[in-house]
This record gives structure tokens, C-alpha cells and sequence, in this order.
């Protein structure tokens, strides 16, 4: 008897352990949306579709809480002091569908260089084989960064170690002007001993937390929860996130790369304001433009007619179940029921490719894209859908959809409400869940291509402005100046 009361208390202590857990979890996002409401008037002053009796902003850019990608940077101008900068990244692109974060170095870093920079990356052995040897050219330090790949290991396969002594090497040479480190390529135990540090975070572990959480509410009724979910909850994830706040202040500077991020890290995370900085991703604006050519020539491969008035979706990226592929299969399912001349068209490869298949000739499955292939997939559809399951970071294909003049259609994410769709006519947001995005579809296919395609030019508009490789090299540049002398921390 006594051991049953015993067990009685030990579940009731849990209980409540848990409720308060996630009470406290679904209140922070909560305040930070209600807090954007707030920061809306001071980010106004520096968006151009502001009211133009507001003055700009003016003052030290260390104290800024909203994205430098707001702030006007003049591009013709060459840089007051070239630098020397040291880059630790796992990876660097060599094949054809390289990750987000790669994808944001390479483009990064290429516009640096360009800009004329001299940009050292530190990284694992490139892989050289025959068909990736060719896709991102290393070789020309004219234009693009020098690379500096370790040795005793295989291709992909980062040993910070090994970079760290390159890096030391070359430092000896010349001291570099500032460090940069993808997320904790470098860690933190040797990154607290570089002042000129900064690290730019393309996720974190609270974020995380997030993403566990929407992909067990979209379980079924009658489908057991994982077993290895309470230990990876209280075992793994909920450590990390205690372990992260307290070593992040290892790093002398933060890169946020969502306006939410940013607000994590000050408010949760406790890094003084002066050591965060919110830097939206960028993607080349040269290679994802609107083109009227290339639409006709992808909706024609689909079999529609050039007067067509069919709304086809497009969805890209990999095909598991974080980024939300259950949602887009079940929504689009019911969608096909009661509209006929709707399609769907995913760019990408992985598990639920042939649960895609079983709905038909309304689904195509076009695979893995390369970067051309991309830009036809982007103009030929009228609305791209996003209905991932992961809140950290911030998803580069919203931003090619929104430049290539295409509105979007995504999970309503702290980090996407305010640094993507942050205006009604930029697309539709939906709770991550099937009903929600059934019904944000619905009223896209009951607006038809001629609203859409209004929508995709405001997008485009915004997008030009804000989500570029240009404007986010040239937020880098100023920020990594600052770090150097602090003259370049007053703006403008």
C-alpha cells in the first residue's frame, strides 16, 4: 500500500512537472509575438514602406533590435578598410543540393570576396569526385574565398582541431580582422579565448524544443506517441537548451538570423543587447528573378496550356515528415476533392515521395533541383507552400519564392511572422496543423491567378529590399567592421 501511495505522489510530481513545463514553453513564444506588436513601431522607422514623416534611425548599431537588412548600405561605395576574415564552416558546397547553411556561406562569403575581402574558410576535406568537382569553383581567389580544408579525415567530416591549427598557421602570417563561426563549428571552449569573434545561429536548441512538440501534436488519435520521446525530451533536449545558455556567452558576438532568434537570445538566453545582432539570410538575386519564358516552359512540361487558369502549388525542399510533408499530403488530399483544377508540384526527394505518388496525376514529384532548374520550378507555380514542422532558423526557399515574385504560404512561426510575411498581402499563415492549412488553401485557389500574382509582386518588391545576398553581405561587412573599430558602429 505504502509503495502504490509512493508511486501515486512519484506520477503526480510529474504531472505537474510537465504542465508547468509546457505552460512556460507555449508562454514564451506567446510574448514574443505580443512583443512584436510592440517593436513594430520602432522597425517602421527603418522599413521603406514606412510612414515618410518618421526620420530614419540614426545611432549605435550595437544597440539595434531589429534586422540591419532594414538599414540602407550603399553598395557602390567600396569598403572603408579591407579585411582579413577567418570563416569556420563545416562544410562547403561542392555538390548539388548543398544545405542551408552551406548555401548561406558560400553565398555570404562569394559576395565578401567579391567586395574584395580576403576571406579564409576553414573546413572539412571538399569532396572531389567527378560529379561534384565542378559544381562551386574553389580555385579562383580573385573572386571568390580561399579555402583552407583539413586533412585526416573524409570529405564532409569536420575535426575542429585540425581547422584550428590552419587557422593558427595563417594567423601567425597575418592577424585576422574578425572570426566568423558557422553556428559551433567552432566551439565554445576556444571560442571564448577570440574577442573578435561572432557566430551566426541558423537554429537553437529552444527552438528545437518547439519543433518536437508540432510534430507529436500532429500524431493521430489512435497512433502511439515514440518511445524514445520522454528521453529525448528530458534526457537530451531540455539539457542542451540549460547547456546553451550558459556557454553561448562564450562568444563574444551573436548573429541572429530571425528578428525572433534575436529576442531569444536576449531575453532567454541572457546575452547583453550589445552582443546580438539580427542578420536576415540572403539569396543571389541574380538567380531567382521572375521570367515570364520560363513560367510558360514549366506549366507546358505539366501539360497546361499557356491561358490555363490552374493554380498550381509548389513545395520544396526534402520530403520527411519535419518539414512538414504529413500536413501537405493530408491537406492536399482533401483539396483535390473539392477543386478540380488545382496541382501540386514538389522539388525534392526523400520518404514520403511515394505517398505523394498515390495521389495521382494532381502530384508531380520533379526530385532534387539544381539552381536553373529552380527558377522554372519558382515562376511556374502561383503560390509556394512551406508547411515545415521546424520553427529554428529561417527557410532560404521562402525568400527565392518571395524574389522570384511568388506569395508564400507558411507555418505561423514567430521567426517567419516577423521577419518573412510580415504584411497580410506577402501570402497566408496557418497553425502547423491539417485543418489550418486546408483551409488557407482554400481561399488561395478561391482568389485565383491573377490575385495571387499581385500578391507575388509585393512580394518581390519586399523581398529585393530585404532578403538579398547583397544586403545581407553588406549588413556583414558593417558588423564585422564594428567588431574591428568601433568608429563603424555609429550609424550612418
Amino acid at each position: 500500500m505504502a509503495s502504490q501511495n509512493k508511486l501515486k505522489k512519484s506520477n503526480s510530481h510529474f504531472s505537474l512537472c510537465t504542465f508547468l513545463f509546457f505552460t512556460v514553453l507555449f508562454t514564451i513564444p506567446a510574448l514574443f509575438l505580443l512583443r512584436s506588436s510592440s517593436c513594430s513601431s520602432s522597425t517602421a522607422a527603418i522599413s521603406s514602406s514606412s510612414n515618410i514623416h518618421q526620420p530614419p534611425w540614426s545611432g549605435d548599431l550595437q544597440t539595434a533590435q531589429f534586422a540591419w537588412n532594414r538599414l540602407a548600405f550603399s553598395l557602390t561605395n567600396p569598403p572603408p578598410k579591407i579585411l582579413k576574415i577567418a570563416v569556420f564552416s563545416r562544410k562547403w558546397p561542392t555538390g548539388p543540393a548543398p544545405g542551408g547553411m552551406e548555401r548561406h556561406a558560400f553565398t555570404l562569403y562569394t559576395a565578401l570576396a567579391r567586395r574584395g575581402h580576403r576571406v579564409h574558410i576553414f573546413t572539412s576535406p571538399l569532396d572531389t569526385s567527378p560529379e561534384t568537382k565542378n559544381i562551386t569553383p574553389v580555385s579562383d581567389e580573385t573572386i571568390n574565398p580561399k579555402i583552407h580544408s583539413h586533412g585526416d579525415a573524409k570529405p564532409g567530416k569536420w575535426r575542429y582541431n585540425k581547422a584550428w591549427e590552419l587557422y593558427q598557421e595563417e594567423n601567425r602570417k597575418e592577424p585576422f580582422d574578425v572570426v566568423h563561426s558557422e553556428s559551433v563549428a567552432l566551439p565554445h571552449w576556444i571560442a571564448r579565448e577570440v574577442p573578435n569573434l561572432a557566430v551566426s545561429w541558423h537554429g537553437i536548441a529552444l527552438e528545437s524544443l518547439q519543433s518536437i512538440i508540432y510534430q507529436d501534436l500532429i500524431r493521430k488519435p489512435d497512433e502511439p506517441r515514440s518511445q524514445g520521446f520522454n528521453e529525448s525530451l528530458y534526457g537530451a533536449v531540455l539539457p542542451k537548451i540549460l547547456d546553451e545558455i550558459r556557454f553561448f556567452h562564450n562568444y563574444a558576438h551573436h548573429i541572429a538570423i530571425s528578428d525572433s532568434c534575436g529576442e531569444m537570445l536576449r531575453d532567454v538566453y541572457q546575452i547583453p543587447e550589445k552582443r546580438v545582432h539580427v542578420i536576415l539570410n540572403g539569396v543571389d538575386e541574380n538567380g531567382f528573378t521572375s521570367d515570364k519564358k520560363l513560367r510558360s516552359l514549366f506549366r507546358s512540361k505539366l501539360g497546361l496550356p499557356e491561358n490555363s487558369t490552374a493554380i498550381v502549388l509548389g513545395a520544396a525542399g526534402r520530403l520527411v515528415k519535419d518539414k512538414g510533408h504529413p500536413l501537405l499530403y493530408e491537406a492536399f488530399a482533401k483539396l483535390i476533392k473539392t477543386h478540380s483544377n488545382v496541382y501540386l508540384v514538389v522539388a525534392g526527394s526523400g520518404p514520403w515521395e511515394n505517398r505523394y505518388k498515390e495521389l495521382g496525376a494532381k502530384v508531380s514529384i520533379l526530385g532534387s533541383l539544381n539552381p536553373n532548374e529552380l527558377k522554372g520550378f519558382y515562376n511556374g507555380i502561383d503560390v509556394f507552400v512551406n508547411p515545415t514542422l521546424r520553427p529554428q532558423g529561417l527557410d532560404l526557399t521562402l525568400m527565392e519564392a518571395m524574389l522570384s515574385g511568388k506569395p508564400v504560404m507558411a507555418s505561423r512561426y514567430a521567426s517567419i511572422k516577423r521577419s518573412i510575411v510580415v504584411n497580410d498581402e506577402f501570402g497566408f499563415m496557418f497553425a502547423p496543423n491539417v485543418k489550418a492549412l486546408t483551409a488557407v488553401m482554400d481561399v488561395a485557389v478561391a482568389e485565383g491567378a491573377e490575385r495571387l500574382a499581385e500578391r507575388g509582386r509585393k512580394c518581390k518588391e519586399y523581398a529585393a529590399e530585404m532578403f538579398t545576398a547583397t544586403k545581407m553581405a553588406l549588413a556583414y561587412e558593417r558588423l564585422f567592421l564594428c567588431i574591428k573599430d568601433q568608429r563603424f558602429c555609429i550609424y550612418p
